[in-house]
């Protein structure tokens, strides 16, 4: 994970919720930088998501720090959860020396608790303190500070071809998460300079192909946020239109860069033990696709099958036929890996369960449909559904 000029980085154990590890997650970024954001559609949303809709709704679109916390999702807090984003902003401002309305909030953890306010005035100023640009482990650091079920930090990064500026990214999530702006976090940072209104255009690109295609356990958050920020300090030409020659190199980095960190966030759901690609064809058009494909990968009954290592395919044609789009029943054509299973409404003469099962087994199962009925297509990923799941969500407040 290489260094991204014009950002540094900070972490500290506030001790929020978790005792002896870090809990708060600070960088800062040059001033000039341009910042992008996605959010959750949950209609209940966390303080720190309405703060950042209202900054990026101000016009500016420039950033200058922003501070995560973890074990506290800062979320249905009421009036204390705005006054909790206020404090923080306030509190880095000051220490920084820079504008509230330049500070981007996101919290994670336990919905419903307000933030610990002395903890936070003790804690947000010594956070201040530590910021480091020449630390090799910042970004790993920063990855681990923000995790709360996950089992280990997620972080990519990419370089843009043609020039020398780079793309790094960390994020945080294992479970509620679903696709549609998935509790999951995501930090992304360039150093190339590119203009506020491309920089959402791309952001939103590539949020579709990557976050918007996942799911754990079909639960949305309400804090769900992805950031871009671009500082320019590695390259003195903006990116500034859509018909820049260098965008398609950009959309590539970025879209590398958020797609590894959604693919890390699916291998890490809650108790699972497989990583599952979900590929439907023949779709009335795209759209239709990844609406079957989210239908098959949020089914509890096709997950737990998963888990199971059974080919119970019929799980499978349940879901496409729940999905509420089109598929014609006797086009349908399903493959568990190379197996295929069947073909013009039924199973197919030479459909081997054992060599399916055989599939299942594996760390990584790929999941196949062709519905019949046009060209639309489209991959989503999950995973599967196990009895760890439960036993974490069970105990997750204590």
């Amino acid at each position: 994970m290489p260094p991204i000029a014009g950002v540094q980085l900070a972490t500290h154990a506030a001790g929020i919720k978790y005792e002896g590890r870090d809990d708060l997650f600070l960088a800062t970024v040059a001033a000039g930088t341009t910042v992008a954001g996605t959010f959750t559609r949950s209609q209940c949303p966390s303080a720190p998501v309405d703060w950042c809709r209202r900054i990026l709704a101000d016009g500016t679109r420039t950033a200058r720090a922003l501070v995560c916390n973890s074990g506290n999702a800062n979320a249905f807090t009421g009036r204390a959860g705005g006054a909790a984003a206020t404090l923080t902003a306030d509190t880095i401002a000051d220490a920084l020396g820079v504008l509230p309305a330049e500070i981007f909030l996101a919290s994670t953890g336990v919905i419903g608790e307000p933030l610990p306010e002395q903890v936070m005035r003790d804690g947000l100023p010594l956070l201040a303190d530590k910021l480091d640009t020449s630390s090799p482990d910042g970004w790993k650091l920063g990855a681990a500070a923000i995790c709360t079920t996950d089992t280990y930090p997620k972080g990519a990064y990419a370089r843009i071809e043609g020039c020398a500026a780079h793309i790094v990214g960390i994020a945080k999530g294992s479970g509620m998460i679903a696709p549609d702006m998935a509790t999951m976090l995501a930090f992304v940072f360039t150093d190339a300079a590119v203009e506020p209104g491309l920089l959402q255009r791309c952001l939103d690109r590539s949020v579709e192909r990557s976050f918007n295609r996942i799911t754990v356990d079909s639960d949305t958050s309400t804090s769900d946020t992805v950031l871009l920020f671009a500082t320019g300090e590695q390259i003195d030409e903006d990116f500034t239109t859509d018909d820049d020659p260098r965008l398609p190199a950009l959309q590539q980095a970025l879209d590398s860069v958020l797609l590894d960190l959604a693919h890390q966030i699916v291998r890490d759901g809650e108790g699972a033990t497989k990583f599952v690609e979900v590929t439907v064809t023949g779709a009335a058009d795209d759209r239709a696709a990844k609406t079957i494909g989210l239908a098959i990968a949020n089914s509890p009954l096709v997950k737990t099958a998963l888990a199971a290592e059974d080919a119970n395919w019929g799980r499978i044609v349940m879901a496409v036929g729940k999905s509420g789009e089109a598929a014609d029943r006797d086009k349908l054509e399903l493959w568990l890996g190379s197996e295929q299973v069947t073909a013009d409404g039924a199973v197919v003469p030479a459909y081997s369960e054992a060599r399916a099962t055989a599939h299942l087994r594996q760390d990584e199962v790929q999941i196949r449909i062709d519905v019949g009925v046009g060209e639309g297509r489209a991959t989503v990923w999950t995973c599967d559904l196990t009895h760890g799941y439960i036993e974490i969500n069970a105990g997750y407040r204590s």
